[in-house]
């Protein structure tokens, strides 16, 4: 199946392989070293480990998000490998579905046309918002595939560092990527807010993604250099 990246006006090839590669590297060595970890409520750590955990999660999705954008690699083929690899890795998602859904939200931000818009408040925007990208099959699967870790893997470690970190990624890129920045009405073609101007918050919030105006203004500007875009 042929994929198609538009939406791109500037793209970073080689420095987005590199920073995809980083990405995934170290959700890779995050996820192998907490699965053997000895997991105690008392230790604090346990739950410094969840929140890492998570943001490696939501590092996976924005990485599958730039290479939507064709800005992970100007090689198609790299590019939709990351696609491909970093949706799997996040929770067995079909990139070509994720792909066609997000350009018609690029294409259709804030009417009923817009997959990532909803006229009601948080929770049931966000139940329509997984409910859009999550598929049967996909529940299904992964469901099997916990099982059949769990004969090798302790369950509490794959619940509290497998299962946990990827639902809350989930709520982490919905407020900061789509219910904050798209709630409400705007005075702007892009139909969208950003967040003030700080790059420490940012980051750590949702990979520089609050800054979402600047993200619709530029779509083919990678996660990595949204921060210049921010005036």
């Amino acid at each position: 199946m042929a994929l198609e990246t538009p939406y791109i006006k500037k793209a970073y090839p080689a420095g987005g392989v590199g920073v995809a590669l980083v990405i995934i590297g170290l959700w890779l060595v995050s996820t192998i070293l907490l699965m053997q970890w000895q997991v105690r409520f008392t230790n604090p750590l346990l739950y410094v480990f969840i929140l890492v955990q998570t943001h490696l999660y939501t590092g996976l999705f924005i990485t599958a998000h730039d290479a939507m954008h064709g800005t992970v690699s100007a090689n198609k083929t790299v590019n939709n490998a990351a696609g491909y690899i970093t949706t799997f890795l996040y929770a067995a998602f079909w990139y070509p579905t994720l792909l066609k859904q997000h350009h018609k939200h690029h294409s259709h931000v804030h009417t009923n046309d817009d997959p990532d818009y909803h006229h009601g408040g948080f929770w049931a925007w966000y139940i329509r918002f997984i409910r859009n990208y999550l598929s049967i099959w996909q529940v299904i699967f992964m469901a099997a595939l916990f099982n059949l870790l769990k004969l090798w893997i302790a369950q509490p470690n794959l619940i509290l560092f497998w299962v946990v970190p990827s639902l809350l990624s989930t709520l982490q890129l919905f407020y900061f990527g789509t219910y904050k920045p798209h709630k409400g009405e705007h005075d702007n073609p892009y139909h969208s807010t950003s967040q003030k101007k700080n790059h420490v918050v940012a980051f750590f919030s949702c990979y520089f993604f609050g800054y979402h105006y600047e993200h619709h203004a530029s779509p083919g500007t990678p996660w990595w250099m949204l921060w210049k875009a921010k005036s």
